[in-house]
């Protein structure tokens, strides 16, 4: 008969659109593109005050910080228990994960009861409701047969709003969904929960977790799709949560990775951010609440009100003589006799209207086709705003998101749950349309939870106990890199003793402490044009110097820098040395001096024994040089034999001085107090003037190559060796050699941390355990990453980007700990750099008999000058093991090449012998 009727009233006489009339009675709530982006940039706001520690107190919306750390990585597994307490009902379940292989992702077996809640309870005492839970709780294990003596670990999803100061606590800020349940307010629901089951006795339950079932959704979604970091709730209430970058978190210390944030965006709107978009049946439906003036948002959106709305609609229409020839009946004027799920049936696709027809007469009303329709679109305007609101505040978040990281696109995914969500025929396709419809940039995906809240609350225990287990992991296998002071203090012992067996030649010492025949530092009178040459790692750089004196000391430099090749590097002598002299030859050319007749200084950066100031044999090679034929052989002759085979320019090679030397001369012409030269790059040095009574391997008083990197070659060391120093020194090609250094300087600091990094992966602690090509290869991991990646103004997304060159696919967490193994090598370095410097000043002021020492280092290196932590930490060290030393670190602005150049001035100036001794 109903059909009949509709198929009259279709083709009847013209007469109004029933919709239209309902369009223009609810025009306030089609919310058209620019209300909802208005609203989203509204909720972006609110966001943003909600995380700030200044702003937060006055927040509607409490962007609750939860302590879930990270999603799901399908490595989780365990055996829980689990509560589930959101509603008139709640759960006991027992959840069991098993362990993904590879990349396959593990498993979720799942028992479960639900237990209802009598009515009383809602609005009793607070001891009561949890009573009845713990209860519930040991009836469950009796009928599962668990064992109530074995001990289990129970996750507990909370579904109201609670301030978490960690996983396991958890104030409760108010009640919501009709719980009025007394004297809990601003209490730990976790130590209630762990109370009552005390009480209860008879079982050992370990609650570990607490979390809001938005949470428990993102987890159990992120259990199946890596991409889930949003979760939301459309259901009897609603709420959202996804994962922050924790720098953005103000309520919780720390800025390194990600915490989930619980929005509580229900609140949305209570501080009157919404009053324009509110309609006046909006304002009679939190008038009626059991909280007016709170959760605004929530009321306009969650399935607890739309009925309610729907039904105030029809009323006034009906009211206004609009719908049903004004007749109201006593039901329509009932309070909850309109709910969402007669709201989701009235929008079913082809039962819709049949479905209208029904409820509307189970309400005493006698409706026309026209009437049913009119119900029909009230319905889908009242559900499709929320929708809409809904999508706009998603929008909100993941455009916040989408900010954070930087990104033109967004790939994520959003899991979902709720009876709104489920049960509504239209809602997720209106939802879905209208987010991608605001965010054309974001690529969204759309997972509805399959098991619940109740395993998301498991998974959120067994990510933490997968986090616990690898922290401990990754602590035990940093632990050697901890340094304290005993051991520091050891450290700079074996340097003075390395010291002082170098300078009394007692011996085979493994810290040279080499003569470099320079007796004095600048005196601000040198002058003229000299070349220099500086040698010292993968580049030879020329340089042009001139000194001018008068009232301001005036120095103009020139260089051009070349790079050696790794086949000349590791070649023979010969080769070596006519490609300086090449190099020399095109630097004449550069300057137009190819004709003059320059003194020049060189400066050679490994390990020479000098008997004069222009002649050094080489001792060892460093720094990945092997050239054939030149250890044992003066370098100096070897330079002069290549520049007579080229007969292109003639030099007189004046001075051959180390670089830290040469750093030592350079900062001393700007600091007369310069009396250390110290070098902290590719590799390591330091030199300083000794005094003639310590020195017997001369009779001058003379500036000590200490060549300090070879400390540790007779063992010494070997206690603060790890097996990754190990392994670097055995792969190297000098093994045995330069221990020191090896611990110490740019050339293996990157490879240090290369082994470290392939032993977590190894272990499954980083990179889901996927051992890359890359990261087997050595020198891969560069030492200018180590400063990168430290730097204070890089973000966790960069470190992710750098990693991605190298290719390491990395996630957030595994960013944190390359972070953290970098800083941890880098530290070390630094500390015991500081712990040989401080021998050194020691032993200066202590050959001086002063009771403090106030003195310059001068400094060069990439490492100590690009590094953003180094040289704090080893000037953090040198005053705290040489506590009478005031020491100041100078960087050298020009480098060792100044340094060769002013050495050979400072000779040049003499009369006689270029091996003329000066007196200090």
């Amino acid at each position: 008969m109903f059909a009949v009727h509709l198929v009259s009233f279709f083709f009847s006489k013209l007469q109004e659109d029933p919709t239209k009339k309902v369009d223009r009675f609810l025009y306030a709530m089609r919310l058209h593109d620019d209300q909802l982006k208005e609203i989203s940039a509204r909720f972006q706001a609110e966001m943003k005050k909600g995380l700030s520690s200044d702003s937060n107190a006055a927040a509607a919306v409490k962007m609750l910080p939860t302590h879930v750390r990270s999603t799901p990585n399908g490595t989780e597994k365990g055996q829980f228990l689990a509560l589930d307490l959101g509603g008139s009902r709640f759960k006991v379940l027992q959840v069991k994960v098993r362990e993904g292989k590879g990349i396959r992702r593990g498993g979720v077996e799942m028992e479960e009861k639900t237990y209802q809640i009598p009515k009383d309870l809602l609005s009793g005492r607070g001891t009561e409701l949890f009573d009845h839970v713990a209860e519930s709780l040991k009836d469950f294990m009796h009928e599962k047969n668990i064992s109530l003596e074995k001990k289990h670990l129970l996750a507990f999803t909370f579904s109201f709003a609670c301030e978490q100061s960690a996983l396991d606590k958890g104030s409760l800020l108010h009640w919501s969904k009709n719980f009025r349940v007394r004297g809990l307010q601003g209490k730990d629901m976790v130590h209630v929960l762990r109370e009552a089951i005390d009480r209860a006795g008879g079982m050992d339950v370990e609650v570990l977790a607490m979390v809001n079932d938005t949470v428990a959704t993102m987890m159990t979604c992120g259990f199946e799709d890596q991409y889930c970091e949003a979760g939301l709730i459309i259901g009897t209430g609603t709420n959202a949560c996804y994962m922050e970058e924790m720098c953005h978190v103000a309520l919780v210390e720390g800025d390194e990775g990600r915490m989930c944030v619980n929005t509580e965006w229900g609140a949305f709107g209570d501080d009157g951010a919404l009053d324009d978009y509110i309609t006046e049946f909006d304002r009679d439906i939190d008038a009626a609440s059991n909280n007016p003036g709170k959760h605004i948002f929530e009321k306009m959106i969650s399935g607890m009100y739309l009925g309610e709305i729907v039904r105030l609609v029809v009323l006034k229409m009906a009211k206004l003589g609009q719908l049903f020839n004004g007749h109201v009946s006593n039901a329509l004027r009932t309070k909850g006799t309109l709910t969402t799920a007669h709201v989701a049936a009235m929008e079913e696709y082809k039962t819709g209207l049949k479905n209208t027809e029904h409820i509307l007469r189970e309400l005493d009303l006698n409706p026309s086709p026209e009437d049913c329709v009119a119900v029909q679109h009230v319905s889908t305007i009242v559900s499709f705003r929320s929708s809409n609101l809904v999508a706009a505040g998603l929008a909100a978040i993941l455009t916040r998101i989408k900010k954070n990281r930087n990104l033109r696109e967004l790939r994520i995914t959003v899991g979902l749950d709720g009876t709104v969500y489920k049960t509504h025929p239209q809602y997720p396709k209106r939802l879905h349309k209208v987010v991608r419809h605001l965010l054309p940039e974001c690529h969204v995906r759309f997972v509805l939870s399959d098991s619940g809240s109740s395993k998301g609350a498991a998974l959120v225990t067994a990510v933490a106990q997968r986090l616990a287990a690898r922290r401990r992991q990754v602590d035990e296998t940093l632990s050697p890199f901890r340094l304290s002071q005993e051991q520091l203090t050891l450290v700079k012992n074996r340097m003075s003793a390395g010291l002082e067996a170098g300078l009394r030649c007692k011996g085979t010492s493994s810290v040279k402490m080499l003569p470099s025949f320079v007796y004095r530092t600048p005196d601000g009178k040198e002058q003229g044009k000299y070349l220099a040459l500086d040698l010292g790692g993968t580049n030879l750089r020329a340089l042009l110097v001139t000194f001018k004196t008068g009232l301001q000391q005036n120095t103009r430099m020139h260089h051009k820098i070349y790079t050696i090749p790794l086949e000349i590097m590791q070649g023979t002598g010969e080769e070596l040395f006519d490609y300086i002299a090449y190099c020399i030859s095109d630097f004449l050319d550069y300057m137009g001096m190819k004709k003059a007749h320059l003194p020049a200084g060189f400066t050679f950066s490994f390990p020479c024994e000098q008997t004069a100031i222009d002649t050094g044999k080489l001792v060892s090679w460093t720094k990945g040089f092997k050239a054939t034929d030149c250890e044992g052989h003066d370098v100096v002759e070897m330079l002069r034999e290549a520049i007579k085979r080229r007969n292109e320019f003639d030099l007189d090679i004046i001075a051959m001085v180390n670089d830290t030397v040469g750093t030592m001369m350079s900062c001393a012409y700007e600091d007369p107090q310069c009396e250390i030269g110290m070098i902290v790059g590719t590799g390591t040095n330091v030199c300083y003037m000794e005094d003639l009574k310590n020195i017997e391997k001369t009779k001058q008083n003379m500036c000590v190559n200490t060549e300090w990197g070879g400390l540790g070659d007779d063992g010494s060391l070997d206690d603060i060796m790890t097996p990754f120093d190990i392994e670097v020194n055995q792969n190297s090609i000098n093994p045995g050699k330069q221990r020191f250094e090896k611990l110490i300087s740019g050339m293996y600091l990157g490879e240090i941390v290369r082994q470290v990094l392939l032993d977590l992966t190894r272990a499954g602690l980083l990179f889901r355990g996927r051992v890359t090509e890359t990261l087997k290869t050595p020198g891969m991991f560069q030492t200018k990453y180590l400063s990168q990646i430290e730097s204070d103004r890089i973000a966790l997304l960069q470190v992710r980007s750098i990693l991605q060159q190298l290719g390491l696919n990395s996630t957030c967490n595994d960013s944190i700990i390359v972070r953290e193994v970098c800083a941890m090598v880098s530290r070390r370095a630094a500390q015991l750099c500081g712990a040989g410097m401080a021998a050194v000043v020691d032993k200066i002021r202590e050959n001086r008999g002063l009771n403090h020492l106030n003195i310059t280092v001068g400094v060069d290196g990439a490492l100590y000058k690009q590094h953003p932590h180094f040289s704090r930490v080893l000037q953090e060290i040198v005053r705290a093991l040489a506590p009478q030393c005031d020491v100041t670190f100078l960087p050298s602005d020009e480098g060792s090449g100044k340094g060769a150049a002013l050495i050979t001035a400072v000779c040049r100036l003499q009369e006689g012998s270029v091996q003329t001794v000066f007196s200090m």
